[in-house]
């Protein structure tokens, strides 16, 4: 879940184009992805670090309480704001740069593969 239209898009089209995967939700913000996520009980989650209302570690976090296995990930262009904090306390399981999809299909695939 991305607060930017475009990054979100481009997120998307890339999961879909992947025939292993089927999108079944955006949000535009943390309190979205929360509401979506406990309709939709999807097997992954993405999440933004910069979103408004609430951002992606406080997102994860309560995210996390409401799906405990559900894997989430963490997409950031600003891995420097987040040096030095222990993302898993928060129930992140991967922190992944915007510059690299490659990373976040690998970082994906290997957190689905985990849980089975």
């Amino acid at each position: 879940m991305d607060d930017h239209e475009n990054i979100r898009k481009a997120v998307r089209t890339f999961f879909e184009n992947e025939t292993s995967f089927e999108v079944c939700g955006e949000a535009v913000d943390g309190y979205d992805a929360i509401e979506k996520a406990r309709t939709l009980k999807p097997d992954l989650v993405i999440l933004d670090l910069s979103m408004p209302r609430m951002n992606g570690l406080e997102a994860a976090q309560r995210l996390k309480t409401m799906l405990l296995n559900t894997p989430i990930v963490l997409l950031t262009s600003h891995s420097g704001a987040i040096q030095g904090y222990d993302t898993q306390s928060v129930g992140i399981d991967a922190v992944v740069s915007k510059g690299d999809l490659s990373l976040l299909l690998d970082s994906v695939h290997g957190l689905l593969q985990e849980i089975g």
